[in-house]
């Protein structure tokens, strides 16, 4: 007999000028059970999500609680409904204790001191779930997986019987996400349902019941995780099969592309961001290095690519000091760089994207004669890359700023890679592209690495770093904790040390 819906979203329709982000979309989800929300970046999963709290008004369809048909229309009105959300980028005010935080708008709280009363709900709550955290401790003074205990606990103190949880996981260790999974086993068997929103399908097949999957707004299907696997899952996703494994052939490295020796640097803040910091890329090998964020990836990253200086220490690339050199020099000294923050940092998104492939070297020729650029050159060079790395773009006369975020990212790759360079500085390459872009990404990566060039891989998805990687550094607090062997590497022995545990 089956089970009747907790939650039905029928025929949900939302259009924005010149796209429409879900198209018919029906979803249900029953009690007790965690059910996951797959899709590719644009597939309409976030737009869904924030119609049922109550964000945007769909433009057509319905939703059901129980049966009955609801009209959502702000935050408040989920919340009355029993549904909490749990984003991805937590709302806490960090100056406040746990207790006054999860105060803050929960109904039937005295106006005198309501942190008091809280404080004996979150703690039976915290013991119920597993969500232990301690009542009366400053939000500031709390690890990332505290503070999501928080907002899940603020979810449940409002009463939500529906908990969505956007990219739960993209902040935990491997431990802290094993534990997140404990939490939603015992919130499914007291009979509450999950949404979970994710993108690794390895976290699907090890908490979900179910799984939807949408392709560029519309439904594609509800399955059973018992009855798929990955594989099937990713043709949904994407429409076709991709190869999930990578193929990096063997190779011995060579000489040292780069080399950190005690190299301290401190924050925007002012505050020690790297602590005496050493390690070597050999050509022709991927380190990645591995990390919860907020641990020195962005400082160090800087460093090496003359955004940031250094306090002290020596960093060398292809045997040449460049500590504290500029940008430029460290481009020319053979480095490319793709940066973390795609449109800020790595495109001028008001020019074409045949300006953008030349904007490392257009005071070179044959891009410029004399004091005047080569147009006919530039744009022969922007039409070669835009076909060599599948940039889609109308023309190479289009502006960079109305590509799609996999297609930047693809931009930056040409301009970085036409330059031959023997050290690649990868900060967080895939971050936020959907699976095709990260398959071919990934793949140019292998390629560079194939052809004896250097890479750096800094990245927060350890199923990314354990894949691409011939070695793997941890960083915590500013500090490396060990440098491991891929091949020796398992996600239990990193996620110790993502949490300071040296080896």
């Amino acid at each position: 007999m089956p089970v009747e819906a907790f939650l039905s979203l029928r025929n949900i329709t939302k259009a924005f000028p010149g796209v429409v982000a879900n198209d018919r979309v029906t979803l249900e989800v029953r009690p007790g059970e965690v059910h996951a929300l797959l899709g590719e970046n644009g597939a309409g999963k976030t737009t869904l999500m924030s119609i049922l709290y109550g964000i945007y008004q769909p433009d057509a369809g319905e939703i059901l609680l129980r049966g009955r048909p609801v009209r959502i229309r702000s935050p408040r009105d989920a919340i009355v409904h029993g549904i909490g959300m749990v984003p991805q980028h937590f709302l806490l005010v960090r100056r406040h204790t746990v207790a006054e935080n999860i105060a803050l708008g929960l109904a039937g709280t005295p106006p005198l001191f309501p942190a008091r009363q809280v404080q004996r709900r979150v703690e039976e709550l915290g013991e119920r779930y597993g969500l232990a955290v301690d009542p009366r401790a400053p939000i500031w003074s709390l690890s990332v997986s505290e503070q999501q205990r928080v907002e899940i606990l603020k979810a449940l103190l409002r009463g939500a019987e529906i908990l969505i949880l956007d990219e739960p996981t993209s902040v935990l260790t491997p431990q802290e996400a094993l534990n997140l999974f404990a939490v939603l086993r015992r919130m499914k068997q007291e009979g509450h349902a999950v949404i979970f929103i994710t993108h690794k399908l390895d976290e699907v097949m090890a908490v979900a019941d179910r799984v939807t999957v949408l392709r560029k707004g519309r439904l594609v299907d509800t399955v059973p995780v018992a009855r798929t696997d990955k594989r099937a899952l990713t043709r949904m996703m994407v429409g076709r099969d991709v190869e999930v494994r990578l193929q990096k052939t063997p190779r011995v490295p060579e000489g040292e592309a780069l080399s950190v020796e005690d190299v301290w640097a401190r924050s925007d803040r002012g505050l020690p961001a790297l602590r005496g910091v050493s390690f070597t890329v050999r050509r022709g090998e991927i380190l990645g290095m591995a990390g919860v964020a907020g641990n020195g990836q962005r400082e160090q990253v800087e460093v090496l690519t003359g955004l940031r200086r250094t306090e002290r220490g020596r960093v060398r690339v292809l045997n040449r000091d460049m500590t504290n050199h500029s940008a430029r020099q460290v481009f020319e000294a053979g480095v490319a760089h793709i940066p973390e923050e795609r449109v800020r940092m790595g495109i001028v998104p008001a020019m074409t994207v045949a300006e953008n492939l030349v904007l490392r070297r257009y005071r070179y020729p044959p891009f410029c004669r004399g004091q005047l650029l080569d147009l006919e050159e530039i744009s022969a060079f922007a039409r070669r890359l835009i076909a060599e790395y599948e940039i889609a773009t109308p023309t190479p006369r289009t502006p960079a700023r109305s590509l799609s975020g996999g297609n930047i990212q693809r931009l930056i790759l040409a301009r970085e890679f036409s330059g031959g360079p023997g050290l690649i500085i990868a900060a967080h390459p895939t971050s936020g592209l959907d699976v095709s872009a990260t398959e071919q990404i990934h793949a140019l990566l292998l390629q560079r690495r194939e052809e004896g060039a250097g890479v750096l891989l800094v990245s927060e998805d350890l199923d990314e770093v354990l894949a691409l990687s011939d070695r793997i550094a941890v960083i915590f607090g500013g500090e490396i904790m060990g440098i491991v062997p891929a091949a020796e590497a398992n996600r239990e022995g990193i996620g110790l040390m993502m949490t300071g545990q040296r080896p």
